[in-house]
């Protein structure tokens, strides 16, 4: 099992770490979080509506999502003159996923599913 670790960059040599801080970095801005989230449970959405969505200005929601596309985070899909932005697959929204999660449990909102399986 170590053995597949290592293979598939989970060791803590990996080259794969510099480039995972990038993808945390990216995520590190709470309106980017906002989009991936927005995005997970739309499918996929244009510059106005998720801006709507993250109480934002158009304007600023373009520029988050021109750096979200730039990591490959998020595509697009013209149709006329609006452009749809979706998310390109599933691993952002399951960082972000995780990420809530966690602060769910930073919080004490959610019971430790950890910790009730150690009791059972």
């Amino acid at each position: 099992m170590h053995v597949d670790k290592q293979s598939c960059g989970l060791g803590p040599d990996s080259e794969y770490v510099e480039l995972a801080v990038e993808v945390f970095a990216m995520l590190a801005e709470a309106t980017r979080v906002r989009i991936i989230l927005a995005l997970r449970n739309a499918g996929e959405m244009s510059v106005n509506h998720l801006a709507e969505a993250v109480d934002k200005s158009a304007a600023g929601v373009s520029q988050h999502l021109a750096k979200l596309r730039m990591a490959r985070m998020v595509s697009t899909r013209r149709e006329g003159t609006t452009v749809y932005y979706r998310l390109t697959d599933e691993h952002a929204s399951d960082l972000v996923i995780d990420a809530v999660k966690q602060a769910e449990h930073v919080l004490g909102q959610q019971p430790r599913p950890h910790i009730e399986q150690a009791s059972i």
